[in-house]
């Protein structure tokens, strides 16, 4: 049996410009995740770059922090037994060419840089994630 955790997500600029917002959480509820925090923001390019920091050494880094700043997006902490690793079957492979039928990455992403939906990779990375977007605050636990 699983442990509850706590996963990080974004649905990206280019689902909601292209009204995909509700089907994504939909399918959030769906997949048995209780929203535990949940906000629209745009970000600055200032702030891009320092949420994907990890990145900065990746020839597609500006790309990806000019992108993620171009719009408004959705952050969200979700929470269920075996989050992060759920939620990154859920959204599929980052190319939506190769994700799976079904996956949000497949039904909603443009292409695989504008890929609809960000998922934490890993517990470390939901924590740092999670404190970007929130404050404790803002956070409903129980």
């Amino acid at each position: 049996m699983f442990e509850k955790e706590y996963t990080l997500i974004m649905i990206k600029p280019d689902a909601v410009e292209d009204g995909h917002t509700g089907a994504i959480i939909k399918r959030i509820e769906d997949e048995g995740f209780r929203i535990r925090g949940i906000k629209m923001i745009r970000l600055t390019k200032a702030q891009a770059k320092e949420f994907y920091k990890v990145h900065n050494e990746r020839p597609f880094f500006n790309e990806l922090t000019e992108f993620i700043a171009s719009g408004t997006l959705v952050a969200a902490c979700l929470e269920r037994e075996n989050a992060i690793e759920h939620w990154r079957n859920v959204i599929g492979a980052t190319d939506p060419s190769e994700a799976g039928e079904g996956t949000i990455r497949k039904l909603f992403a443009r292409s695989k840089g504008e890929n609809a939906v960000h998922g934490s990779d890993s517990v470390e990375n939901a924590e740092i994630e999670t404190d970007f977007f929130f404050s404790r605050m803002e956070l409903v636990k129980e």
